[in-house]
């Protein structure tokens, strides 16, 4: 227990035979549960977590590689079957040390968060191990996150290290979150469905010999067409369907007149091309009107949008 709150770990591993032993050997005595999620691993992961001969250790089998997001909520539905208070989810590659844990739990015990994430850019000392294309890789998925999710105020959304309240998880629509390594970010966006307290807390990040499983090419061509489906599904969400706001009526008719603008701005400059003849000026504002405008209902939409981050 911790300060009345029971709390589960709940630890997603495949291939970890190397690190799962040392991240269970440390865990916090305050941790009540610690769910291993074996995700058909190919080694012996489950055998390894057994042997620790923890009490508190139950290792659970995903039937089929369902990948981090899919291993995460099986052991999400397995720790409110055990009436766990708040539930943390920490990797098993030794990378999130395990003494930082309370403060993840202080936000969400005695500040009221409802989720809680650790922020490795807040620890400007973990920077100078990371990666340097990881490095840029989250700086530049964590902007387009903080616009799909509309949490401005967090940084590093892809931070695996994460509190929840068990309530909060009951809100959820967990079969529609996705179940690979855009998880962490698809979290964020199905809270503030909810309008859900989150919190960054600055948790420095431990780079030893794991390699990640997720390639930098895969990421950067999935992740901003993922991004992209969930920024409109969380505007249709959150300000069309459950509560209409001129948020959605500033993007979507900047979106028609700031591409009316650019799409009849190229047809104007490849006709002028061709036949060599100057545009008339009436004609270029046709274009550059609908563009200015069209640009500043998106900004208007964007800074409305930052005003309804849940603080």
């Amino acid at each position: 227990m911790y300060k009345g709150h029971r709390i589960t770990t709940i630890i997603p591993a495949h291939d970890e035979a190397r690190h799962i032993g040392q991240v269970i050997n440390t865990m916090p005595e305050l941790v009540d549960h610690v769910i291993v999620v074996d995700d058909c691993s190919q080694d012996d992961t489950s055998q390894v977590a057994l042997a620790c001969a923890d009490p508190r250790v139950m290792v659970l089998q995903t039937p089929d590689n369902q990948g981090v997001g899919g291993a995460t909520v099986f052991g999400y539905r397995r720790a409110l079957e055990l009436g766990s208070d708040v539930v943390v989810k920490m990797d098993g590659d030794g990378q999130m040390a395990p003494e930082y844990l309370s403060f993840l739990l202080d936000a969400i015990v005695e500040q009221d968060y409802d989720y809680a994430k650790g922020n490795r850019f807040l620890a400007g000392e973990s920077l100078a191990f990371m990666p340097r294309h990881r490095l840029l890789g989250n700086i530049v998925l964590t902007f387009m996150t903080k616009l799909a999710s509309g949490y401005w105020n967090i940084f590093d959304p892809q931070n695996g290290y994460t509190a929840i309240k068990a309530d909060v998880l009951r809100l959820l629509n967990l079969d529609t979150i996705h179940k690979r390594f855009f998880f962490e970010n698809d979290m964020l966006i199905h809270l503030n469905f909810f309008g859900c307290r989150v919190k960054d807390i600055s948790i420095p990040a431990r780079y030893g010999e794991e390699k990640s499983d997720l390639s930098s090419f895969k990421a950067g061509v999935t992740f901003p067409l993922l991004l992209l489906r969930r920024f409109f599904s969380r505007v249709y969400q959150k300000y069309v369907l459950r509560d209409f706001s001129p948020i959605a009526l500033f993007l979507f008719l900047g979106l028609i007149l700031f591409g009316w603008g650019v799409a009849f701005g190229i047809y104007l400059w490849i006709e002028s091309q061709l036949t060599g003849r100057l545009t008339p000026t009436g004609t270029i504002m046709l274009s550059l009107l609908p563009l200015i405008l069209g640009f500043q209902l998106l900004l208007q939409a964007i800074v409305l949008d930052i005003h309804e981050t849940p603080k």
